[in-house]
């Protein structure tokens, strides 16, 4: 067994009773700040590496293609145009993808060479999908030094036309659907002098009419060649040049934030960065050797890169689903991963489909799953014994359950990018049977920072700091969260250690603000420690808005309080203008939740989104009752969080999927943009502060009369 497993296996483990997950440092404490804590197994010092001979992405991948070779290492879905469907999927081992990578990182320098691009640090644009094509030109970027830079395959031309430019790029690998905007932002790409086609552009075709001839007929008066990544390959065989090693020092990737606000920042992360995140993610994990993941969040996001990472480290395979997140599931039944990896909002929907197939089911079958539940969830709640297993209900129900959607045999599940409801969490919990944790991080740290340890079956909190990192917190006296509150210290939460990245490339003012003396770095969110040394995050600094009578408000805490206590709310976006002293929000409705719900309310049916396309449910948004019922509903969350008068929102607007990638108000991680949703529902929020204000009118004439 590899070094790395060894030691990642050896960590993988449930504290002994008492044992507090995050250990404060002896004498750490400043005026001001918490101590620093770290993972109980790593108090003396931090964890670099799982094995001192992986120092890079490079060693990584080698270490993994020796000792593996036969191993499947990344497998796609070919798309058959006689069935108009997509196949079982087909996988390339390990050691022709070491050929590929190999060939393709001495085929983009040759390529470099002949622009006069020379040395050996710079960035390769990646603008795709997830696909094994991804990783090739990543893996054969770090192959002879140079770095990748990712663009989101969802953003619109202008962010890709800033990072490209910002970067400084020559060339970008890029999906056959990007070459066209590619071609049309060139005038105003001036570095842009080679496009890296991942899909084949020549099937034989007449000559002269191909898809690589016209392209590049186009291409030519641009001043940019246009290849096939197979081509790029063959050059690269040809010339038989050897590898050029990075040092962990050097660049691994340029990770442009997404951006919530203004341009994307460019995170300057190292192979130290990579491998510590890919280290700290095997001991928070402990990945099945060999085994497979399914690989569809956003690679260009570091949360699915660093789970990739640790997959190789053992020799595992990577499964890209076929590009519809509408059929996600049915790529999960093919793959059955050992490890999966999520965000809340997909969790939601495993909720909600699992309930409506077991305790909504009539009858006996209903019946009998909400008795198995509520064994389980006794069991969960046990304060001597914690256990989400049990050896009948497990087997006779919870793997059946979990096949529906793919999941019978995966040992782990991670939730992040977000808070996951804790009532979620727990069912979710006892549904799998597995260790699913909740874990925290962020671009700047490589994906990793906390995450809840094998046997903490608490929900609400993030879990322990990870081996590769040291936390504490600081004072915001601004927002009134001190280190010395009661029960709990809260505060800004600081992360150091060797997951931190370097810097904001060519940003040395947004860099200075993020870092603070002896590397700390400012992450923005508040959090609160618990007496077992466990993270929760219960606030974002800086993101509060002030009313007109002088108030701060924190639209996220109260947004985030909304979601957890209502089931048939998905998405919320809480507002308050300068000039007004008081709240209006917007809320997105559960299209399997809501209909029911509704329906109670208004006394006749609501029909689900499949029935009708979603066309009840939108009616059904728009009911002055179902409108006035949600308002108290929030009402009854916002006393029994005890928010202030100025903290609850006094009128709502209801919608199907008001923020979207797609429509640019979240981000690919999905996160909200707050400036540019209120640009787009201006006219919807002054709506809503023209019914406050006729409420408010007809109350002071009722009070006078």
């Amino acid at each position: 067994m590899a070094l790395g497993l060894e030691r990642a296996a050896e960590y993988y483990r449930e504290p002994p009773p008492g044992q507090h997950h995050g250990v404060k440092v002896p004498g750490s404490e400043e005026q001001g700040r918490t101590a620093v804590y770290r993972h109980w197994l790593f108090q003396d010092e931090l964890c670099v590496t799982l094995d001192p001979s992986i120092r890079t992405l490079h060693d990584l991948f080698e270490q993994a293609a020796t000792r593996y070779p036969r191993n499947r290492c990344l497998g796609r879905r070919p798309y058959n145009p006689a069935t108009k469907a997509f196949e079982n999927y087909i996988w390339e081992d390990y050691q022709t993808v070491q050929r590929r990578r190999a060939n393709f990182g001495i085929g983009i320098v040759e390529l470099h060479k002949r622009i006069d691009v020379t040395g050996s640090q710079y960035g390769i644009g990646l603008w795709c999908q997830n696909r094994p094509e991804w990783q090739i030109v990543d893996l054969g970027c770090s192959s002879q030094s140079l770095f990748t830079v990712s663009l989101y395959d969802t953003l619109g031309p202008d962010t890709t036309e800033y990072i490209i430019n910002h970067a400084e790029l020559a060339c970008v690998a890029a999906s056959l659907n990007h070459i066209p905007t590619l071609l049309k932002l060139k005038p105003r790409l001036p570095t842009l002098k080679i496009i890296v086609c991942l899909d084949p552009i020549d099937a034989g075709e007449q000559a002269g009419q191909s898809k690589a001839d016209l392209l590049n007929s186009i291409g030519k008066d641009l001043g940019v060649h246009i290849h096939y990544i197979r081509d790029v390959e063959a050059i690269g065989a040809a010339s038989a040049q050897p590898y050029n090693p990075p040092k962990p020092t050097d660049i691994a990737t340029i990770n442009y934030t997404s951006g919530t606000t203004g341009n994307p920042k460019g995170v300057v992360l190292t192979h130290q960065n990579a491998i510590s995140g890919a280290s700290s993610s095997l001991v928070l994990a402990s990945p099945k050797p060999g085994g497979t993941v399914l690989s569809y969040l956003p690679l260009a996001h570091i949360y699915e890169r660093v789970s990739e990472h640790a997959s190789m480290w053992v020799g595992g395979g990577t499964a890209y689903f076929h590009g519809n997140i509408v059929e996600l599931v049915d790529d999960l039944k093919l793959v059955r991963p050992d490890a999966f990896i999520s965000v809340p909002r997909l969790y939601n929907r495993f909720g909600s489909a699992i309930k409506a197939a077991t305790v909504q089911q009539p009858g006996i079958r209903g019946s009998i799953s909400q008795y198995i539940l509520n064994t389980k969830q006794a069991n969960l709640a046990n304060p001597t014994n914690p256990t989400n297993k049990h050896t009948l209900y497990d087997r006779v129900w919870g793997r059946r359950v979990a096949s529906a959607l793919g999941l019978e045999r995966t040992r782990t599940m991670i939730s992040g990018s977000a808070p996951i409801d804790p009532s979620l969490h727990q069912f979710l919990r006892v549904v799998f049977a597995n260790h699913f944790m909740q874990g925290y991080g962020l671009t700047e740290t490589y994906a990793v920072g906390l995450g809840q340890l094998p046997g903490d079956f608490s929900s609400g909190n993030c879990g322990a700091p990870g081996s590769c990192s040291e936390l504490c917190l600081q004072d915001v006296p601004d927002m009134e969260y001190l280190t010395t509150d009661k029960p709990h210290p809260r505060g800004e939460l600081l992360v150091r250690g060797p997951t931190v990245f370097r810097e904001y490339f060519k940003n040395e003012a947004e860099t200075k603000k993020a870092m603070l003396p002896g590397g700390w770095f400012r992450t923005g969110d508040v959090c609160a420690i618990d007496e077992m040394g466990r993270f929760k995050v219960i606030d974002r600094v800086k993101n509060v808005l002030k009313l007109a009578q002088g108030e701060y408000v924190s639209p996220e805490r109260i947004e985030n309080a909304y979601l957890a206590a209502l089931s048939f709310l998905q998405m919320a976006y809480v507002h308050g203008d300068s000039g007004r002293d008081s709240l209006v929000a917007i809320f997105g409705v559960d299209p399997a939740i809501f209909p029911a719900w509704a329906t109670e309310v208004l006394g006749r049916e609501v029909k689900g989104a499949e029935v009708d396309g979603g066309e009840s449910i939108r009616e059904a948004c728009t009911d002055v009752k179902v409108r006035e019922k949600v308002w108290e509903q929030l009402e009854r969350v916002g006393k029994k969080q005890k928010f202030n008068k100025w903290e609850r929102v006094k009128k709502v607007a209801l919608m199907v999927e008001p923020f979207t990638v797609e429509n640019e108000l979240l981000t690919p991680t999905l996160k909200l943009k707050r400036p540019q949703t209120a640009k787009k529902y201006r006219s919807t929020l002054d709506q809503l502060y023209e019914e406050v204000e006729a409420e408010g009118s007809k109350g002071s004439i009722q009070a006078r009369l």
